[in-house]
């Protein structure tokens, strides 16, 4: 198939997010199942200059994007994506995407991001038409793409090369929508008629997320439980009536994990490598290591717990706080890498300080000890108020680290709980909390301590962990067959259909 792939970042080009590593993972493994891939991205050149990368080729065939009134001009330029054939596609718009940051700064998100992306949504349609891609599959992501569904089936349906184009539209996180005033639907360029309820307006303002899901062919989100609860009012954060209403064209996958990035057999970043077989062996290394460059007591009879994550309440650090002083009274260490709320940050430096030899903290990203406290710690602490995925849990398992996780979204889809009956089937992979507050997330914690000395149970739980597979290749074998179910259908998917 010929499928071309939008997305508003892909490393190692541009990222604030799980989107971007997903997007470069999900087409390096399309095109190494034989797809013909393209993806295309904005031209961030601010960022490019930042990471040293060389000038990129020029296509030669400059488009004009009719905007808001007026025609913008934008330069084409391809590249390859590391390690695969993917054609990567950039659009350059210096106006629009020569900033230091993506989507906005200190103050808040860029005042004009709705023109920025309807110009990107339309400049990727006209990348396709100018260049003669003849896409099988346009698969958009996110609000910053919601726009191209519905620019395939009201304007470009009937041109050349479009004609059995279908769309696939996935929501990597519900919680980020593109509302926007209803004087910027002048920007999409499309008749006001589909300005309505069904279609791309929200409580009187445009919405680019729930544009795309209305007029995609299919919609597909990151994993199964997380595609339940976005139909539900408790989940669907004012959306769930439409995707109730799309339910039989909504499909929830799990992202994979890279195994070049995330492997403690091959990590650079580790002090000692291991695999499922040497696990026990090295892995007490990579703790040792670990407490010492963090300035813990190098301990191997008691339980670290890491945490590697934004500081918000997302992530349930609003949990982590209420219920520190009684996780403490264990007798266990915790590290902590992240930044985010600055209440949380002083949380954590707090402790840190309290607790010195027992609790370690860093404020900000390191990518290399972010890898050393997955292969250091014990347990991996994941607490989310909500998670439409998730990768450290993933992480985790890979590299023999038991995930205490709250049952919620891609959690729930990955992380078996140490219950009675699982241990006993030897199908546990770490522990789960029901209900989001500080007593179930202290129940979890405390069920991992009480285990760790139990060596015959702990080692069970991580061969097990250890033995799941998250690959890309699997994860993509189910976007092909999204993909294959509406091949051709072109228009005949959601409320944007003709």
């Amino acid at each position: 198939m010929r499928i071309v792939l939008a997305s508003s970042e892909a490393v190692p080009y541009s990222k604030t997010g799980g989107l971007a590593d997903v997007t470069s993972a999900l087409a390096k493994s399309l095109a190494g199942s034989g797809h013909n891939v393209t993806l295309v991205v904005p031209h961030y050149p601010q960022l490019q200059r930042q990471n040293g990368k060389r000038p990129l080729a020029s296509t030669g065939q400059p488009l004009q994007i009719w905007l808001g009134g007026k025609i913008v001009t934008a330069n084409l330029y391809w590249g390859t994506l590391p390690g695969s054939d993917v054609t990567v596609l950039f659009v350059d718009q210096p106006d629009f995407f020569d900033r230091p940051a993506l989507y906005g700064n200190k103050d808040g998100d860029y005042q004009d991001n709705c023109a920025r992306f309807c110009f990107f949504s339309r400049a990727v349609m006209e990348a396709c038409r100018t260049l003669v891609l003849r896409p099988d599959i346009i698969h958009a992501n996110d609000w910053q793409t919601g726009l191209i569904p519905a620019l395939l089936e009201a304007e470009y349906r009937d041109q050349p090369g479009f004609e059995n184009t279908s769309s696939v539209f996935t929501i990597h996180n519900l919680a980020y929508q593109g509302q926007f005033w209803h004087w910027d639907y002048n920007l999409t360029g499309l008749d006001w008629k589909y300005f309505n309820a069904e279609q791309m307006e929200h409580w009187g303002g445009l919405n680019l997320l729930k544009t795309g899901i209305s007029f995609s062919d299919m919609v597909t989100t990151v994993s199964p439980t997380y595609a339940y609860e976005i139909t539900t009012p408790l989940g669907g954060m004012g959306l769930d009536g439409i995707l109730s209403r799309r339910s039989g064209d909504l499909v929830g996958i799990l992202n994979g994990i890279d195994p070049d990035e995330w492997n403690p057999a091959t990590d650079e970043h580790l002090p000692a490598n291991y695999d499922a077989k040497t696990v026990f062996e090295i892995k007490p290394q990579c703790k040792a290591a670990l407490q010492q460059e963090l300035n813990l007591e190098v301990r191997p009879d008691v339980p670290l717990f890491g945490m590697v994550s934004r500081m918000a309440d997302q992530k349930g650090f609003d949990l982590v706080a209420t219920a520190a002083e009684e996780m403490l009274k264990l007798d266990a260490q915790f590290c902590f890498l992240g930044s985010g709320d600055p209440r949380y940050e002083a949380l954590v430096r707090h402790l840190a300080n309290t607790y010195h030899g027992r609790v370690a903290a860093t404020v900000g990203f390191d990518n290399g000890l972010a890898h050393r406290i997955e292969a250091g710690s014990d347990a991996f602490l994941m607490p989310s108020r909500f998670e439409p995925c998730g990768l450290n849990q993933m992480y985790s398992l890979a590299y023999g680290t038991a995930p205490i996780v709250r049952s919620v979204g891609g959690l729930k889809d990955t992380v078996v709980d140490a219950s009675p009956k699982n241990l006993f089937l030897g199908a546990a992979t770490g522990f789960r909390f029901e209900d989001y507050d500080a007593a179930g997330l202290l129940w979890a914690v405390r069920r991992a301590a009480e285990m760790y000395p139990k060596k015959n149970l702990w080692q069970q739980l991580i061969r097990s962990g250890m033995s799941q597979d998250f690959s890309w290749g699997k994860s993509a074998g189910r976007y092909v067959e999204v993909y294959e179910r509406v091949r051709g259908i072109g228009g005949g998917g959601g409320s944007g259909g003709r």
